[in-house]
C-alpha cells in the first residue's frame, strides 16, 4: 500500500469533475460530529490506499458542502455512494463492515455486462 495515500476531498465545486472519472468513484458523505462516520472513516482511508490507480475514493463533509448532499437527498450519514462515469451505481447508508464496501467497489471495477 502506498504510504500517505488519502481519500480525495470532495467539494460542491469539484464533485461533478470527480465523479466523471474513467475509474469508479466511492464518495463517503460524513460530518465531524457523526459517530458512525468516525468508525467508517479509517476504512475509507484504507480503501483509498489499496485502490489507488484503480478507483477514486473521496470524502465529502456535509457541513461544509451542502449542495451535493441536498441534490442526492442525503438525510442520514454516513452515506457512501459509488459512481461510474458520472452515474450513481450503488449506495450504502450507515457504517457497514469493510468487506461490504470492498465488494461494492470491486463490483464497480468489473466491466459492465451487456
Amino acid at each position: 500500500m502506498a504510504a500517505g495515500t488519502h481519500a480525495v476531498e470532495a467539494t460542491d465545486a469539484n464533485f461533478n469533475d470527480l465523479i466523471n472519472s474513467d475509474k469508479p468513484v466511492l464518495v463517503d458523505f460524513w460530518a465531524e460530529w457523526c459517530g458512525p462516520c468516525k468508525m467508517i472513516g479509517p476504512v475509507v482511508e484504507q480503501l483509498a490506499g489499496e485502490y489507488e490507480g484503480k478507483a477514486v475514493v473521496a470524502k465529502m463533509d456535509v457541513d461544509q458542502h451542502s449542495q451535493v448532499p441536498a441534490k442526492f437527498g442525503i438525510r442520514s450519514i454516513p452515506t457512501l455512494m459509488i459512481f461510474k462515469k458520472g452515474q450513481l451505481v450503488d449506495k450504502v447508508i450507515g457504517a457497514v463492515p469493510r468487506n461490504v464496501l470492498e465488494q461494492k467497489l470491486q463490483a464497480a471495477l468489473e466491466p459492465a455486462t451487456v
